[in-house]
């Protein structure tokens, strides 16, 4: 475990050739520790770099400010999106590794999202599982076909349909080829996640996991 650019993180490095590294971005009160065992299981052999959100709600770590459920301080995303974007970068100078994958779950997922929008040239896709619109009217953004898979509960309390409808419009219309899927579940991961992520990011053209 290390601090860089005031994020705590573990990396682990690549134990294979031809896997994009990942970026791993972890759900409201988990830590850097969390999606390590997912990451592995997604990719194995890939480089994992696994921040914690700096933002605590009642001693949980976030990865930006909300006002109430589903209402985010989209100033604080900004700013937020902006230092994590930072501090990718200096791990990657750092550890020497390629532009991740992004693979976030719920407030991660959305951080993420707020990443491709602001600062499309940190990521070179993303896994987003049950992600929500991260800003209202989000920059114009250009996404050059940046690979997206985002995965939807139908059963999710959280993210109503018409919320990851409305961001996987956002994303598309910024360039992005995004793949969208919406699974029989809840807020919680499945193991049809796990698989159709496993299987979307087995099927990423050699460049972007070079």
């Amino acid at each position: 475990m290390t601090a860089t650019s005031s994020f705590t993180h573990r990396f682990q490095p690549a134990s294979a050739a031809g896997a994009a590294p990942l970026l791993l971005l972890h759900g409201t009160g988990g830590d850097e520790n969390d999606l390590l065992p997912l990451g592995a299981t997604l990719s194995p052999g890939a480089a994992l770099l696994s921040p914690r959100g700096q933002v605590l709600e009642h001693g949980m770590p976030r990865f930006f400010r909300r006002l109430a459920e589903g209402i985010f301080d989209e100033d604080d995303v900004r700013r937020r999106a902006r230092e994590l974007g930072a501090f990718v970068g200096e791990a990657r100078r750092h550890y020497g590794i390629g532009a991740p994958v992004a693979v976030g779950y719920s407030n991660g997922a959305n951080i993420a999202a707020a990443l491709l929008l602001l600062q499309p040239e940190t990521l070179a896709g993303a896994v987003l599982f049950r992600a929500m619109v991260p800003l209202a009217q989000p920059p114009a953004a250009r996404l050059e076909r940046r690979p997206v898979l985002m995965l939807s509960g139908l059963a999710d309390p959280i993210v109503p349909a018409s919320n990851s409808a409305k961001l996987c419009t956002q994303l598309t219309e910024a360039g992005a080829d995004v793949s969208h899927t919406t699974l029989p579940a809840g807020h919680q991961l499945s193991q049809a996640d796990i698989a159709l992520a496993r299987d979307w990011l087995a099927g990423l053209p050699h460049a972007i996991a070079a």
